[in-house]
């Protein structure tokens, strides 16, 4: 039986709750990445790697680009988060820019997060006012996904999180 550990970087909680179900699911344990060390990492045979995207980045990936040298004949597993609905065109270009060719053979996977205004720190909260304004300013048709999904929300708080997203994440595992 393979040993695998799931690390997460969550900042407002869906990534945790993947990889907790992810965790539930497999028997792995979960750590914030923040607290992984390659050390005790590179002992598993499967990696999963779990991080919310934010402004096209997928938080947490620096620990794989890191230690990719010690991780290589590991089964290594990316999955993000966010509050965008799933566009192919988006997540490709995601895959991409935190990927890239280096890293272009890893499988990577979106599982859709949640959005709270009330829940972000001034920083996050700030930029997303200042997106929205720019976006105001656009025609419809020309707003990126995040853009349409940032408009969508509004003021309102939405949960999107869901099981069924880790089940291609648990396919690959086996």
């Amino acid at each position: 039986m393979m040993k695998g550990i799931i690390l997460y970087k969550s900042k407002y909680g869906a990534t945790q709750k993947y990889a907790m179900w992810l965790s539930q699911k497999t028997g792995f344990e979960y750590i914030d990445i923040t607290n992984a060390d390659i050390n005790i990492v590179k002992e598993f045979d499967v990696i999963i790697i779990g991080g919310g995207i934010y402004a096209s980045s997928i938080s947490g990936i620096s620990f794989l680009k890191k230690n990719i040298d010690v991780l290589q004949n590991k089964k290594i597993i990316v999955f993000c988060t966010g509050a965008s609905s799933f566009d192919k065109k988006a997540f490709k270009q995601i895959i991409n820019y935190n990927l890239g060719d280096k890293f272009k053979n890893i499988p990577c996977f979106y599982c859709r997060g949640a959005w709270d205004m009330d829940k972000m720190n001034m920083v996050d909260k700030n930029l997303c006012i200042l997106l929205k304004k720019a976006a105001e300013k656009k025609k419809e048709e020309d707003y990126h996904v995040w853009e349409k999904a940032l408009m969508a929300i509004g003021d309102n708080k939405y949960d999107w999180t869901d099981i069924k997203y880790i089940e291609p994440i648990l396919e690959e595992i086996k």
